[in-house]
């Protein structure tokens, strides 16, 4: 986006050729998921090779779980101020816009000083949680205090570059990762091999790289010309911007919370079956993030195209923007799943040469990768709802239909059989549950829309 664009522009969200827009939008939001899986592998990769297992366990055990909760809710409440200030910007209410920017940061600011005090206090007390063997205790310690020493930074960032995706700009976001991203992996080799600083360095290295992302995005935003930029002096709460962030981000942020602990249940349940099974979902969990990260970046564009065009009241757009962007998941998707049922026995041999634990793999891919379209539905009209402010029913749907359904499945069906197969089959099945809630409150509240439009 033009650093000084005028509000009369042409916004190519609400007007421009959709699927286009849609594409533009969505591959720098893809490209930034991948450089922020390499940004939080770089630590552990690093340790592991130059300090040792004990140093790649503190970084990547209990701690690594902590962290994803942590910065799983952070991506979950900047979601709101994404979408409160989508709806304002595509409706172009200058004085909203301004308002909400200026709430969001004050949010960022006490938030992120908040999560800083209460982590580096409760830090032993979450690690011994997790049942953090004694050896690791130090080392975990230390980690998670400086990482929540920068804890504003990743509140500031988060936030910032969910505004800046709010006004269709999600280039720069992924250029400021890139270059945290190479830092941090600099910063990690200095500290680590020419200083010898071992966890403590690689904690540093983080804490600085984000630190230089935090300001990045505040620069960009104080020198926008804008609609949207940001005056350090006018920064404070405005109570009725607050109450709709929150009501946005805070059900979006516990969701995040609901999935990562499922998923820790589930891993508890897998990591029964021995090393060979261990690895292989291991594995195949680097191939399925390939798809999450599509998928999740195509989530993201919806919410942004949705909110957007409902601020502007272009209803059918906003509509016709769904039907495109679940055309073009589905597309990938299908893509993904023929790769890797095709390929997948290839793609196994780039982690492991065993064969036991590939033809596992394999078991667990043959009954996953298949649902893959299925939960295009669930996370495409999630976001989108989300993108017109409708955040409660979709989290019900979501906690319920996924986390806690799974977690009823682990605890009645394992027992009765207890296989490998009957863990991951709660999979799709849940997938399969919850698609179709989905759909059916989806076509319910734009039917609702739709006569309400018809009476205006």
């Amino acid at each position: 986006m033009n650093e000084t664009k005028s509000p009369t522009v042409k916004n190519a969200i609400t007007e421009g050729v959709i699927w286009k827009q849609l594409l533009i939008f969505f591959f720098p939001i893809l490209l930034g998921t991948f450089f922020q899986q390499i940004y939080n592998t770089a630590d552990a990769i690093v340790v592991g090779r130059f300090v040792g297992k004990e140093a790649l366990a503190c970084v990547g055990g209990s701690t690594a779980q902590i962290i994803n909760l942590i910065v799983g809710f952070f991506v979950g409440l900047s979601s709101g101020a994404t979408v409160v200030l989508a709806q304002y910007y595509g409706a172009k209410d200058k004085n909203n816009v301004e308002r909400a920017m200026h709430t969001a940061a004050a949010f960022a600011i006490i938030g992120g000083l908040i999560i800083t005090v209460l982590g580096i206090v409760l830090t032993p007390q979450m690690l011994a949680l997790l049942n953090t063997p004694k050896n690791l205790m130090e080392g975990s310690s230390l980690y998670l205090r400086i990482y929540f020493a920068g804890a504003l930074f990743v509140f500031i960032y988060n936030i910032g570059s969910g505004l800046l995706r709010a006004v269709g700009d999600s280039k720069r976001p992924l250029y400021f990762l890139i270059i945290c991203c190479c830092l941090n992996i600099v910063l990690d080799l200095v500290l680590v091999v020419g200083a010898h600083m071992g966890v403590a360095g690689v904690a540093i290295g983080t804490f600085l790289s984000q630190g230089v992302s935090a300001i990045l995005i505040v620069i960009t935003l104080m020198r926008t010309r804008d609609m949207y930029q940001l005056h350090p002096r006018k920064i404070h709460l405005h109570g009725n911007i607050f109450k709709s962030l929150l009501k946005i981000g805070l059900p979006a942020g516990f969701e995040s919370v609901l999935y990562t602990i499922s998923n820790m249940i589930i891993q508890a349940s897998l990591n029964s079956f021995g090393t060979d099974t261990v690895a292989a979902w291991t594995a195949y969990g680097k191939m399925d993030s390939l798809f999450w990260m599509v998928l999740s970046a195509f989530g993201i564009s919806i919410t942004t195209f949705v909110g957007q065009n409902f601020g502007a009241k272009k209803y059918d757009r906003m509509r016709k923007s769904v039907r495109v962007c679940l055309g073009l998941a589905i597309a990938v998707s299908l893509i993904l799943t023929v790769f890797f049922l095709f390929l997948g026995h290839y793609v196994f041999m780039l982690f492991t040469t065993d064969a036991g634990v590939i033809d596992i793999g394999m078991g667990i891919l043959r009954i996953m990768v298949p649902g893959y379209t299925i939960y295009v539905f669930i996370e495409i009209l999630a976001g989108a709802l989300r993108g017109t402010g409708d955040v409660i029913i979709p989290m019900t749907i979501t906690c319920g239909g996924i986390c806690v359904l799974r977690v009823i499945w682990i605890f009645i069906a394992m027992p009765m059989r207890p296989q490998i197969s009957t863990i991951i089959y709660s999979y799709p099945i849940s997938w399969v549950i919850t698609a179709i809630l989905f759909i059916c409150y989806y076509t319910f509240r734009q039917r609702q829309r739709m006569k309400k439009e018809k009476e205006n």
